[in-house]
């Protein structure tokens, strides 16, 4: 057996005998890529500290990240097939780890903010580029089940990220989280090369350069305008954001109905299986990733829980992604995507709802059944989602369904930490001054207000101050954490109902399993693709 796989995947006579094994390099870069962001939420403390960020400056190096990964995902994926999809990846790991190792080399919150940006550019390189091959090597009829292996990587990367950044952060400084990243991208590059065959599609024209700028000025803007009219007012540039966003949207439809080979045929919005999924995936993770972020600091800094203790606590929603993975992989077949896509989605939308029963003397156990809910919402519905969405593209498309998929995902989880990430410190705020706000200097309200860290460290300088005393410090503290608890139980409140709306309208859209089972302008390929899987199978038995 040669020591790299060399055989393009277009040149073989059957299914890739190694592909289990290349689903697990594919799995373990997803894995970083996820975990970038997720183990972020435990080590900001840390670099609040050290970095002296504000409240902007922590939001940015979150979503640092977000901006080019969301952006550049449909470009780059498009890139990918006509090239080489294991190239792509290689290339994505390469420039991931080098933004790790700056991230975790520098101290100062710009350089911080680039390096956070850089690994988005790899991110989005990656991610796109691990759908492809999936879909690429596997045969139709293994392939959800590699889809499903897929997606619980990320439910499992949403709790190990806090985890592994806990675990590090009990001995080294913040820049260890980023550094952790480097190995695993290392591993995973020469597993690539060993075990992940060639790719590309086959008979490709130019690539769509202009509808992929459009669409890079239309969801970077987007998000952008998200992140930053919510959290730090409507100025002028959120605004012009919005409406850049708007106006290139509406340029990048005109420009890809008229274009011959666009780089994402919006026609596609009018199949229902595929429409449906994409906004199935949005809502899902819009709801998802909100909640998370604000439980995450709740169990931080109103339970006390340190780094590792918190990601200790997350590892729940992992086991419950992979028992919700293993009930679709065996109920989808029988009952329809449909069922199992919108179940999940109910499921998760409890889960949300279940938070506004918090208050300031809530525990651990008050968090776990939404952590449960929501993990086993994660594995039963999103597979089901993202199949779809790869099942809609040709062969020479792939690196662009992942990329829609993975549009879809991020926008939605990015919209959803800011949005309800706003809605919470809004709540935060009015509650804390309603509590405090004749009890305080302006300035020392101020701190606290902006967030519940500030606030909690307000409490801390009053508790050193001989004029404030123990008790004044533990009143304001209590304060704190009542007025956190009130912000979650609000957002909370929007989070469900939004969650809940977006379940309705993908009941709306998703046809039954009739409407599914009519033939598409794709399914021609698709079961020739199928009729070459069967003929295999029959000359090896």
């Amino acid at each position: 057996m040669p020591l790299f796989a060399n055989t393009p995947v277009e040149k073989m006579t059957g299914p890739y005998p190694r592909r289990w094994f290349a689903l697990l390099v594919l799995c373990l870069s997803l894995l970083i890529v996820v975990m970038a962001n997720t183990s972020l939420i435990v080590a900001a403390p840390d670099m609040t500290k050290d970095l002296g960020l504000s409240s902007s400056d922590l939001q940015w190096v979150i979503d640092g990240y977000t901006v080019p990964y969301a952006a550049l995902m449909l470009v780059l994926g498009s890139i990918g097939d006509k090239y080489s999809r294991r190239g792509a990846l290689i290339t994505g790991l390469v420039i991931f780890a080098g933004g790790s190792v700056m991230g975790s080399l520098v101290d100062r919150t710009a350089l911080v903010i680039a390096a956070r940006a850089i690994m988005g550019v790899g991110a989005a390189v990656v991610m796109p580029a691990t759908l492809s091959l999936l879909v690429a090597i596997f045969p139709r009829a293994e392939r959800a089940k590699a889809i499903t292996a897929w997606t619980a990587t990320s439910g499992l990367a949403i709790a190990v990220g806090p985890l592994v950044a806990g675990w590090l952060l009990e001995d080294h400084a913040w820049g260890s989280t980023f550094l952790i990243n480097v190995p695993i991208a290392v591993v995973a590059a020469i597993g690539a090369l060993a075990l992940v065959p060639p790719s590309k599609a086959q008979g490709t024209g130019r690539i769509d350069y202009v509808g992929g700028l459009l669409s890079i000025v239309s969801v970077g803007s987007l998000v952008y305008a998200t992140i930053e009219g919510p959290h730090f007012g409507w100025g002028a540039g959120p605004v012009t954001a919005a409406v850049v966003a708007g106006v290139g949207l509406l340029a990048f439809v005109a420009w890809e109905l008229r274009h011959p080979q666009p780089m994402l045929d919006v026609r596609k919005f009018r199949q229902r299986p595929f429409s449906g999924s994409m906004l199935a995936v949005l809502f899902f993770f819009f709801g998802t990733f909100g909640s998370i972020y604000y439980a995450t600091q709740f169990l931080q800094f109103v339970l006390g829980y340190n780094a590792l203790e918190t990601g200790i606590r997350l590892l729940p929603l992992a086991g419950a992604v992979f028992v919700g993975a293993a009930l679709t992989g065996k109920l989808t077949p029988k009952v329809g995507m449909k069922p199992m896509v919108t179940a999940g989605m109910a499921i998760g939308t409890v889960g949300v709802f279940l938070l506004t029963q918090v208050d300031k003397s809530s525990t651990y156990t008050d968090f776990l059944p939404t952590l449960l809910l929501l993990g086993f919402a994660i594995g039963l519905s999103v597979s089901p989602a993202t199949d779809t969405i790869m099942g809609s593209f040709p062969e020479s498309e792939l690196g662009v369904g992942g990329g829609a998929n993975d549009t879809a995902l991020e926008l939605g989880g990015s919209l959803g930490i800011a949005v309800l990430g706003s809605l919470l410190g809004t709540a935060y705020r009015d509650k804390l001054a309603d509590l405090v706000g004749g009890h305080l200097p302006a300035a020392a309200l101020d701190t606290a207000k902006d967030s519940v860290g500030g606030g909690l460290a307000v409490a801390e300088q009053i508790a050193k101050n001989p004029s404030g005393g123990l008790q004044q410090a533990q009143a304001l503290t209590d304060a704190v954490h009542q007025a956190f608890a009130h912000g979650v139980v609000q957002t909370s409140l929007v989070g469900g109902i939004i969650m809940a709306a977006g379940t309705l309208v993908v009941l709306a859209v998703l046809p039954g399993s009739r409407g599914a089972a009519k033939p598409g302008p794709e399914e021609p390929a698709e079961a020739t693709e199928a009729d070459r899987d069967e003929a295999y199978a029959d000359s090896v038995q």
